[in-house]
């Protein structure tokens, strides 16, 4: 296939040809820049006739409580334009009244013909008849219908899904027939500002293309949601409804995403799963009917998002910080700590928690993993250490976990600590309903402080302060003396619970 790989060169040579006519003459310029874009042309025209015929038409007779895209509740809502939102409320309304009128025309609801009424694209990803979707177009589907480009028509049944990543994979019978299957490519590979091809049905549009660029790669935090398990590319090709689960593809046909949200119409603003993430999940899918997840039990953030803290450890630029640990889950037994920063995963460095969650996600559960960790000690100088754990397999309760670490607040500055302790003693323990244990108890937290902004709460139990255990106010101000408020103090403490820690900061002001 002939392709453009020097975007630059045809960006420079369009330039000078539409800002300096002169610099071509004119039997050279029509011969030039016409042949350079028919080659453009071209290659764009090849793609879809490679890519088309392995794009599949996804039709679904949703059940009745099927929580769709047009339901508020839904956390892909907000995402969506008011114009969308608006012709999803009025096709919901006809479909019921669709429902309605077919059901007093219908003697038997079993006897009912099917009613197609979501849509969405997908991938085959094996000859056999193995398509890659979204879950969201899928999910809760009591019929499902494949089309393929030369209209033939099949029944669909759903191989497997996986919430998390917002994949499934969809199984047809061809009778034998070996369909056509796409060329899947290696999104590590993948660079910022190379095009970027869109296929897929949207708005009952059949293999719609369109095209553009790759806008951005890793974009973490789409969905506000901690259980997602996944980054996406950013992408300019124009994505509308029912593009969810078609490929978005590169010059050479090799498909490098899955379509799934889309940030307003027409704003040119798309957001595409990672194929090798959609890959290594989807073989899971078709082997096992599901995917099981490693995890290690422990909130994270980034070190460079925490300002806090990186004051503590200028000699790093990069690294996952330890937030929490999870009680009862994989890291609770191990040797690490809150306040640890984890820097490499089996030797593979890690820089983001989306990083660490790659690094972690195929693990085989229950066999040991090594961190590199660099870790404070009671001076705060840092050292390196190696920390081995086994991870887990992710659960419902670790779901419930996430989804609650992530309601609580996220630590601030200000101007004061405005925390008193006190010795822990059996009545306070009866007061604030926490296990008598070693370290010192909060018992008022002054509202507006660094300490309650850091969520740190009356009855939480503080066990070290920088790294140096404390038992006693007296060891409690000792080590806080020890310290530079300015820079910051480590505070580690449990809460309900859970292992964490926090920087408690002062302003200056």
């Amino acid at each position: 296939m002939r392709s453009i790989r020097n975007n630059a060169f045809f960006a420079a040579l369009v330039a000078v040809s539409l800002v300096c006519p002169g610099a071509f003459s004119a039997e050279k310029q029509g011969s030039s820049a016409l042949n350079l874009a028919r080659q453009l042309n071209q290659a764009f025209t090849e793609v879809a006739d490679q890519v088309s015929p392995a794009v599949v038409v996804i039709l679904v007779s949703q059940k009745p409580s099927r929580v769709d895209l047009d339901d508020e509740e839904n956390p892909l809502w907000d995402l969506l334009p008011a114009e969308f939102r608006k012709q999803l409320e009025q096709q919901r309304e006809k479909q019921r009244k669709d429902n309605k009128d077919k059901d007093k025309k219908e003697e038997s609801p079993s006897r009912r013909e099917p009613i197609y009424n979501g849509r969405g694209s997908g991938v085959v990803i094996r000859e056999e008849g193995y398509i890659l979707t979204n879950r969201h177009v899928v999910d809760e589907a009591e019929k499902i219908l494949v089309r393929l480009k030369d209209d033939s028509e099949y029944e669909g049944e759903v191989r497997g899904v996986d919430a998390q990543s917002d994949l499934a994979v969809v199984k047809i019978d061809a009778k034998g027939k070996k369909l056509p299957t796409a060329k899947l490519g290696d999104s590590e590979k993948v660079k910022v500002g190379e095009f970027a091809i869109a296929i897929g049905a949207p708005f009952d549009l059949d293999y719609s293309v369109t095209f553009g660029h790759v806008s951005a790669k890793g974009r973490s935090g789409i969905l506000n949601d901690p259980t997602m398990d996944q980054d996406f590319i950013q992408t300019d090709a124009n994505i509308n409804p029912g593009n969810s689960g078609g490929p978005l593809v590169n010059i050479e046909g090799e498909v490098i995403g899955i379509n799934t949200l889309i940030r307003g119409l027409r704003t040119g603003i798309g957001f595409s799963i990672p194929i090798n993430l959609a890959h290594e999940i989807s073989d899971k899918l078709i082997t096992d009917g599901k995917f099981t997840r490693a995890w290690l039990g422990i909130r994270i953030e980034a070190l460079r998002d925490d300002a806090n803290y990186r004051t503590l450890v200028p000699e790093l630029s990069n690294g996952v910080v330890v937030k929490e640990i999870v009680p009862g889950g994989p890291a609770a037994s191990s040797k690490l700590k809150p306040s640890d920063i984890i820097t490499a995963v089996d030797g593979k460095p890690v820089a983001t928690p989306q990083q660490l969650k790659n690094a972690i996600r195929s693990k085989t559960i229950g066999s040991p993993v090594t961190l590199d960790v660099h870790r404070l000690d009671s001076r705060l100088a840092g050292k390196n250490i190696k920390v081995e754990l086994k991870p887990g397999a992710w659960s419902d309760d670790a779901i419930q976990v996430a989804s609650n670490r992530h309601a609580e607040p996220k630590p601030e500055s200000a101007k004061s600590f405005g925390l008193t302790v006190q010795t822990v003693t059996k009545d306070l323990a009866e007061q604030f309903g926490v296990d008598k244990s070693e370290g010192v108890i909060a018992t008022e937290v002054e509202r507006g402080s660094a300490a309650e902004r850091a969520g740190i709460r009356a009855g939480d139990i503080i066990t070290t302060v920088n790294n140096q255990t404390v038992s006693s106010p007296a060891q409690f101000r000792e080590a806080i003396k020890k310290g530079d408020p300015k820079r910051g103090i480590i505070i580690n403490f449990t809460s309900r619970n859970t292992s964490k820690f926090e920087v408690l900061k002062e302003s200056g002001d």
